[in-house]
């Protein structure tokens, strides 16, 4: 018997199919699925999966691109009692197997494309494109007859198994910018909380039309905003990835106006040769996180969209991934703030005694809340160190102020230890972003026999004229507004800086490429 008060992630459709049955739920390429269908798709492969031989608290990986099939893979899971797996579609070799053999995968949903990748050792499920593909599978089922979709003879719901909420869901590996990737166990209480609190922090609304082109591997758009926006019944449209092209189309077709993306995505739209003549007044919000976002970039889409609402988010895997917003209202004075907690999210800055410092005082943010995970899978000792003293310990380096907005420093193991001070590499990218002839950059602490370790600026040049910049200039422009110890002492020139998919830039491969001797 269904319990009266569960409340698990598959049940956020579940209940927008039963309030708007036909609307549109989900569009991809040139398929599109009612509330209704993708509900009743998702108990149909649900029923697939365990009549394959899977087991409740099986864990599934899924491994592949953006589609309609990867969102009906992981919310079968969920109604079928499994453990999703989300995996990176661009790990290979070594990486590759590290996850599936750490979360102790049973199956693989994956593109059909990428499964000569997967160790020859693994049960594998194609999405679709192959005979026996999930999609395939759902297509040439039978419709039932006699019954609504998703109901029993005398009308209630029809459930798959019995999947309590505090069950876990999914295992959300860490992005691993510092060391092996964590998995984070996540139940389906956890994220329909955070659910909650992304819709009540986000202004998400039905009426909406949102664009999900990150990776779904990724929590930030999966868990901020494609599940949010199917629990308020908005259409939503997935696309293979953030193609400015197609975005400009979607906007003047008038089938997108809000759109989530990293500040190296809303930099290239900016800069997009159509960007000043496509009829883009329809795009409405404009949410971004992972990285602070320059100034002059949100200058630029304000003054070209003046109507364009702009909220930072910014928060971890461990909690779902939603800590903090920082509103279209609260913008003016505090760009380099992540704004304040989220409804279901409790948040302060302790020092390395877990004693709260005054506000002002640099320390790190801890979390109490029930969108937490329950700790690291197969891994007790991590667990155990990061919830201390009854909260949950972030590794970010942050300053709340009187009103209680937080602004990130940085990342604790980012912390430069330059001659026994230490210096933040946060404060020295934020003077250099201010340089025009720079477009991105990452201040890294590298091993010096007289430093400890030097501060290190990896600067890519703007495309425009910024070749011209050189080592020497953007050093005494550090110093003319840093102290002298917090000024780089090197500066590499790149290309591109090395980002996971939430767009973080991942500094340990910085590190590891110019600290060799």
């Amino acid at each position: 018997m269904t319990q009266a008060r569960s409340n698990t992630v598959d049940g956020v459709l579940r209940r927008s199919a039963r309030r708007v049955p036909g609307r549109t739920a989900v569009r991809y390429a040139d398929r599109s699925w009612t509330y209704r269908e993708l509900d009743d798709a998702v108990t149909a492969a649900a029923r697939m999966l365990l009549a394959d031989g899977l087991e409740p608290g099986d864990r599934v990986a899924s491994y592949g691109h953006n589609s309609d099939a990867y969102l009906i893979g992981f919310l079968a899971c969920a109604r079928a009692g499994l453990v999703h797996v989300p995996v990176n579609h661009g790990l290979t070799g070594e990486d590759l197997r590290y996850l599936l053999d750490q979360s102790g995968s049973a199956l693989v949903l994956t593109d059909a494309a990428l499964a000569h990748r997967l160790p020859d050792s693994v049960r594998t499920l194609p999405f679709h494109g192959a005979p026996g593909g999930l999609l395939e599978r759902l297509a040439a089922r039978e419709a039932p007859t006699g019954t609504e979709p998703g109901t029993t003879d005398d009308g209630a719901a029809d459930p798959v198994t019995e999947v309590p909420d505090d069950a876990l869901v999914q295992l959300l590996y860490t992005s691993g910018t510092t060391a092996l990737p964590k998995g984070a166990m996540m139940t389906h209480r956890a994220l329909v909380h955070e659910y909650t609190s992304a819709v009540v922090a986000l202004d998400l609304k039905e009426t909406d039309r949102p664009v999900h082109s990150l990776p779904l591997y990724h929590s930030a758009q999966l868990h901020v905003f494609l599940l949010p926006y199917l629990a308020v019944g908005a259409e939503n449209t997935i696309l293979d990835g953030p193609d400015p092209g197609r975005i400009f189309d979607l906007v003047e077709a008038g089938l997108a106006d809000s759109l989530f993306a990293p500040p190296t995505v809303w930099i290239a739209l900016a800069n997009h040769p159509d960007f000043p003549t496509r009829e883009l007044s329809g795009l409405r919000k404009a949410y971004y996180g992972a990285s602070i976002m320059p100034v002059p970039v949100l200058e630029r889409l304000g003054a070209r969209l003046p109507g364009l609402a702009f909220y930072n988010c910014f928060g971890q895997s461990e909690i779902g991934p939603l800590a903090t917003v920082l509103g279209p209202e609260e913008h003016e004075g505090r760009m380099d703030s992540c704004g304040r907690p989220v409804l279901f999210v409790e948040a302060r800055v302790v020092d390395e005694t877990g004693r709260e410092v005054p506000d002002g005082t640099r320390g790190e943010v801890v979390y109490r809340s029930p969108q937490l995970c329950t700790g690291y899978w197969d891994k007790p000792a991590e667990t155990a160190e990061a919830f201390r003293d009854g909260w949950f310990h972030s590794g970010d380096l942050a300053v709340r102020d009187a009103e209680g907005y937080f602004t990130v420093v940085d990342r604790v193991k980012d912390v430069i230890n330059s001659g026994g001070v230490l210096v933040a590499s946060r404060q020295v990218e934020d003077v250099l972003y201010e340089h025009p002839q720079v477009a991105e950059v990452a201040v890294i602490g590298l091993p010096d026999e007289r430093w400890i370790e030097a501060v290190t600026a990896v600067v890519v040049r703007r495309a425009d004229g910024g070749a011209a910049v050189g080592e020497r200039e953007l050093i005494e422009a550090a110093r003319a507004r840093l102290a002298a110890f917090k000024a780089p002492k090197r500066v590499m020139f790149v290309d591109a800086l090395p980002r996971n998919a939430s767009g973080k830039v991942l500094k340990r491969e910085l590190r590891a490429r110019f600290g060799a001797p």
